[in-house]
């Protein structure tokens, strides 16, 4: 699961309210709350807080994989396997 954590974090240490990013630099208030609410962003806008910010990505985002994700990409990585394994027996 991605995390905007760090966004917040930086953006404090950098002293720039949301306020600042929607009127000052045109980042849409609907994104804002979609990342107040973990939701995706486009990596464009991504690209638009670094430059803005001054900073990485890793300063905005976070990655953090939930037991569910973990459990469902070892489920799938397995199909893939036993897939393989049958089309080769052929």
């Amino acid at each position: 699961m991605i995390s905007y954590e760090p966004l917040w974090a930086t953006m404090k240490e950098r002293k720039i309210t949301k306020y600042q990013l929607i009127y000052h630099w045109g980042i849409s208030s609907n994104t804002l709350r979609r990342m107040g609410h973990g939701e995706p962003i486009n990596s464009n806008t991504l690209n638009e807080l670094c430059l803005i910010l001054n900073c990485k990505v890793e300063d905005i985002l976070r990655f953090d994989a939930t037991e569910e994700e973990i459990d469902s990409i070892n489920k799938r990585k397995e199909e893939i396997i036993n897939f393989r394994k049958k089309k080769h027996k052929k």
